[in-house]
């Protein structure tokens, strides 16, 4: 390639604004790509001072109403009248009843008058709306700027992609980091399926986090397999910090959003197994969900309350110390595109027990792995880890191995590749 690609790149997730998931693999991705090309991040949301070398970072909350106006100014108005079909489709709640909805929702957010990108939570609210908002600022934006490549990542940026890709003819990358099939099961026909579907249709190239959700996405999307290029994510090492347990009893936990996606119910389960063979060895559900308080419902059943603790949401620091004093690591999604919580619990030396639908399977070859919804099997690998110290060493010892590949530089190489193949005769 004669000169570094221009890369417009859409996320919805920043650290440090928020550092989920997505958050985490869209930094590490744009901090090794930097070497490779020019690099310009569209998020909602970015904070004053905050910076990374070698990538602009703009945030849609920086323009002031001024600097909208002239962003909008009628000769440089980007007409999207006739894209309205992009928001189309099935409804996004079940209990909203028709498309007229969406599209009624779609012209209202780009033909009222427009105003400074205001977003107090992204995840809260009228979702959809502010997928919307967040499109029509940032196509607007992007029009007046020079790129190659269009690259977005999930569903929340997908919208801004298609518009630019049929306004400008520039290749569009979708980044799938999660699906809706993932969230809501194979029946799920929602608003955001039909958006993702109708992307992927149109996008030049697909990257999945796995080669399981590069299957999600040809199975139950429809999508060329000829377009998809799964690339797994990597993980920034970590300093390994060594603790001593507060407590006697060995320590098995589960941290995630506790949702059905994840499959906390069957770690619940499995710790009933456990319970019966160790009565002495405690479980931790680190995070929040819907479930949350069915959960807790469930274990005073079980009658299994003083073994369980329920921590919340835990910040990248108390995660760590969390981790510091655990003895095993529980990941039993139901479907998991790739789970960067794993490859995390190995970095502190945990044998990992997870899923065979989760993406760091592919790389983590260590893993013990079942079917989620084998409780017994789970249960027999979480004594077995607790009870033979030879077993858990050979785990561990594996997993040192498996982290040596799993790294950015890597996934950045191979992401580097697939705008080399769009852009062959660009340059």
């Amino acid at each position: 390639m004669a000169r570094e690609p221009q890369v417009l790149m859409f996320g919805w997730e920043f650290p440090p604004v928020i550092s989920g998931g997505l958050g985490v693999a869209c930094l590490g991705l744009c901090k090794a790509l930097a070497p490779f090309a020019k690099l310009r991040m569209v998020i909602p949301k970015s904070v004053p001072n905050f910076s990374i070398p070698n990538i602009e970072l703009v945030g849609l909350n920086s323009f002031t109403a001024e600097q909208l106006r002239e962003m909008f100014r009628q000769d440089q108005w980007v007409d999207v009248s006739s894209l309205h079909y992009v928001a189309g489709g099935v409804h996004p709640y079940m209990r909203i009843g028709s498309d007229e909805f969406i599209n009624e929702k779609f012209y209202e957010v780009f033909f009222e008058e427009v105003k400074p990108f205001d977003l107090d939570a992204l995840y809260a609210g009228d979702v959809i709306r502010k997928v919307m908002e967040f499109a029509r600022i940032s196509v607007q934006y992007a029009m007046q700027q020079d790129f190659d490549v269009i690259h977005s990542h999930d569903w929340m940026t997908f919208l801004p992609g298609m518009i630019l890709k049929q306004k400008t003819g520039k290749p569009l990358v979708l980044h799938v980091h999660s699906l809706e099939y993932d969230r809501a099961g194979e029946g799920s026909r929602n608003w955001v399926y039909e958006l993702e579907r109708r992307a992927m249709q149109l996008a030049d190239r697909v990257i999945p986090v796995s080669r399981y959700t590069g299957s999600v996405c040809e199975k139950y999307y429809g999508i060329d397999p000829a377009k998809i290029t799964p690339v797994h994510n990597g993980v920034e090492f970590v300093q390994r910090t060594v603790k001593k347990s507060p407590m006697k009893e060995k320590l098995v936990i589960f941290f995630g959003r506790i949702t059905m996606q994840k499959g906390p119910e069957y770690f619940v389960e499995a710790a009933r197994v456990v319970l019966a063979h160790h009565p002495d060895v405690k479980f931790v559900m680190a995070g929040s969900g819907d479930l949350y308080t069915p959960l807790i419902e469930k274990i005073a059943d079980y009658r299994m309350g003083d073994k369980f603790y329920f921590t919340g949401f835990l910040n990248k620091k108390m995660l760590n110390e969390l981790l510091a004093v655990a003895d095993v690591y529980c990941m039993p999604s139901v479907s998991e595109p790739f789970g960067l919580s794993a490859v995390e619990a190995v970095q502190y030396g945990i044998p990992v027990i997870m899923s065979k639908t989760s993406g760091a399977g592919e790389v983590l070859n260590s893993a013990l792995k079942i079917d989620f919804w084998d409780t017994h099997k789970m249960a027999q690998y979480i004594i077995a880890c607790l009870d033979y110290p030879g077993i858990r060493h050979a785990v561990v010892d594996q997993a040192n191995e498996d982290l040596k590949s799993i790294t950015w530089e890597n996934t950045a190489k191979k992401v580097m590749k697939v705008y080399e193949e769009l852009l062959v005769n660009s340059f």
